[in-house]
């Protein structure tokens, strides 16, 4: 390997001959061009600026220790520097109070029960999709005030329910009655199982306990509507009553038109019963024999088969004037009868003997009813109503 100096590279004061010296390029610049002649330029220039970064750094933090240790700075001591008082983020202005105190929490405004005790009635306009249930939950309410708040427009059922109903939602679980000016107070409260003291003070209704006067005929305006908080009553009922059977067919007279004259024998019930319908999940209401809803409702959609629970005989069908609309009756012949109501056809007539799944109908939407589905009842001559879900098998 031939060791002699490289030529090319000139000694720093060195200049060519007959070039100025101001248009040589420098020491550094001829170095660069050299790395880069070779294929090292930029990793030298990647070294440097690393190694001039560490520097910088060594350097800064030699000045801060320098600071700290009260050498040569010219920051003023500590025990001398004039306080600034700070504000509150809340006092700051937005755009600074925003940096500091980060993104805000978000507050959900959208809320029906009120933060506060509410005293006056509401009005709910009443949406597709809704249900009693539904409702009474949002209002944090009882289903059974939405009914007593209601009757012209519920009539005690559940079932009445439509869109574009308004509703009074009262501020309290209680009832709502309309003042008719020759009522006796103490006696209209006993009726709903309070007393006249809870109406009379109840702010919501307005009344001057100081001007009500004698309770026998207080002085309330006439039209005035009172709530009268924990107040109840019994539930005016639209359903069929019990014992319709094959030996007392006239029973059903009361129900409607399809009610069947004298009936003797037929099919026997087995006394263990199946799903009427092809579907076995309900559609909103179930069990509350204290709403007046002794019955479940299978959803399902218009035309539906719906099919004897049990083998019996047909007691009813036809049209019910208590808001089944289309309505079937089974007596099964051992103490047990079944209803379906609210279908668009009726497929079997009176007297006449069915077998245990039977098709008798199809699912409607007839009498009150909020869409197509099968208000199914179960009776028994001793139990009474019971919970049909309780005698099906599981699903």
């Amino acid at each position: 390997m031939d060791n002699k100096p490289l030529q090319d590279f000139p000694q720093p004061n060195e200049e060519k001959q007959g070039e100025p010296s101001e248009q040589r390029p420098g020491l550094v610049t001829r170095w660069m061009e050299r790395l880069t002649h070779l294929g090292l330029g930029e990793v030298s220039l990647r070294i440097g600026t690393n190694t001039l970064a560490v520097l910088l750094v060594v350097a800064v933090i030699w000045l801060l220790q320098r600071a700290n240790l009260g050498g040569s700075s010219s920051l003023p001591a500590a025990s001398h520097l004039t306080p600034v008082p700070t504000l509150p983020v809340s006092q700051l202005p937005a755009e600074i109070a925003f940096a500091l105190d980060g993104i805000p929490r978000q507050v959900n405004l959208h809320t029906i029960i009120p933060n506060r005790p509410r005293m006056e009635v509401d009005i709910y306009t009443v949406q597709t999709g809704d249900t009693l249930f539904g409702i009474a939950e949002k209002y944090g309410l009882k289903p059974s005030t939405l009914l007593f708040g209601n009757y012209d427009t519920l009539k005690d059922t559940p079932h009445s329910l439509r869109p574009g109903q308004n509703l009074n939602i009262l501020p309290v679980d209680g009832t709502y009655y309309e003042w008719q000016g020759i009522e006796n107070l103490t006696t209209v409260a006993s009726f709903f199982g309070v007393d006249a003291e809870s109406i009379i003070n109840f702010p919501g209704n307005h009344l001057d306990p100081d001007a009500i006067g004698d309770m026998g005929h207080p002085n309330i305006v006439t039209g005035t509507w009172l709530v009268a908080p924990g107040g109840t009553r019994a539930f005016n009922s639209w359903s069929a009553p019990i014992g319709i059977t094959r030996s007392n067919p006239a029973s059903t007279v009361v129900v409607g038109l399809g009610a069947c004259g004298a009936i003797s024998g037929g099919n026997v019930g087995f006394g263990t019963f199946i799903y009427p319908t092809t579907e076995h999940w309900l559609s909103g209401t179930s069990f509350h024999p204290e709403l007046g809803h002794s019955a479940v409702d299978f959803a399902g959609s218009l035309g539906n088969a719906i099919y004897a629970t049990d083998a019996g005989v047909v007691v009813y069908a036809g049209w019910n004037d208590w808001g089944y609309g289309n309505l079937i009756i089974l007596d099964h012949g051992n103490g047990w009868q079944s209803l379906y109501g609210h279908l668009s056809q009726v497929n079997v007539s009176c007297g006449q003997s069915v077998g245990q799944g039977d098709v008798i109908g199809l699912m409607g939407s007839t009498g009150n009813s909020t869409g197509p589905h099968l208000h199914f009842e179960l009776m028994n001559t001793t139990l009474g109503k019971v919970n049909p879900l309780d005698y099906l098998p599981a699903p």
